[in-house]
């Protein structure tokens, strides 16, 4: 199938659309998680969808960060989202010391004699990227309790992770995709062989991304379908994922990843 590029949508709505997953299951951001949906199918910027976007206190800081090591006025500018959320060469423009500041300021409090493992993710080339959020700091900061160690510990991470599937089918409201889940030897944290899952684009019809055919490349979180994706992009998708795989895999870089999952 050509590779034929997604309708481009403001930088808002993006946030809107991979944002809308996790907030749905209360992982974060504000309480309207409806109300997320409904700007991520209308395709609509404005002061309420900005206004929503900053109470994401996980995303909003990075955002933050990615427009200002890269010269962009507006964290919300769809360079800058798509950066965040999927990747791009901006990340590599925001330097060690910013990314630092940027954890000291945030976790330093927050995770006590814990922030020498953030320290060393950073150290260790992480960027600001969503994987490297996953990755390299969400264990530290209570979201992978005792309650989900071992085998729920790795679906946490492989669910709010961004994945990029190839569409196979589509089923009404949801469509079937070969997407690589993350894989635990004992060892290493990995990306798998593909294998087939259901994920939802739409609810009664209604869908924050239209026109998904089988063959496209789409990305995404949670079980939802974020946005349809060029091949390009799923390249930088993988090459950030694998990069903080990379960091988390480095017994050198005392991640709390391995702890956790056993």
């Amino acid at each position: 199938m050509l590779d034929v590029a997604p309708r481009v949508v403001p930088g808002p709505v993006l946030f809107a659309r991979y944002a809308f997953p996790p907030n749905s299951h209360g992982f974060c951001g504000p309480a309207d998680s409806g109300g997320l949906f409904e700007y991520g199918v209308a395709g609509i910027d404005d002061g309420g969808l900005r206004a929503m976007a900053r109470q994401f206190a996980g995303a909003w800081p990075y955002l933050e960060l990615i427009a200002g090591a890269t010269g962009i006025a507006d964290p919300l500018d769809r360079r800058v989202v798509e950066a965040y959320w999927v990747g791009s060469a901006r990340l590599d423009r925001v330097g060690t010391q910013s990314v630092g500041d940027s954890m000291e300021d945030r976790f330093r409090r927050l995770t006590g004699a814990r922030f020498g493992g953030i320290t060393e993710g950073v150290l260790a080339g992480g960027v600001p990227h969503h994987s490297f959020a996953v990755f390299c700091i969400y264990p530290y900061t209570g979201l992978l309790t005792d309650r989900r160690k071992a085998p729920s510990a790795l679906t946490v991470l492989d669910r709010c992770r961004i994945r990029w599937g190839r569409v196979l089918a589509v089923q009404g409201d949801q469509v079937v995709v070969a997407s690589p889940p993350l894989t635990w030897d004992g060892d290493a944290l990995r990306l798998g062989a593909p294998q087939t899952e259901t994920a939802v684009q739409s609810v009664d019809g209604v869908g924050m991304v239209g026109g998904v055919a089988p063959g496209d490349w789409v990305s995404l979180h949670w079980e939802w379908v974020c946005d349809r994706l060029t091949e390009p992009q799923v390249v930088r998708l993988r090459r950030y994922t694998e990069r903080h795989l990379a960091i988390v895999n480095d017994r050198s870089s005392r991640s709390a990843v391995p702890q956790i999952l056993g």
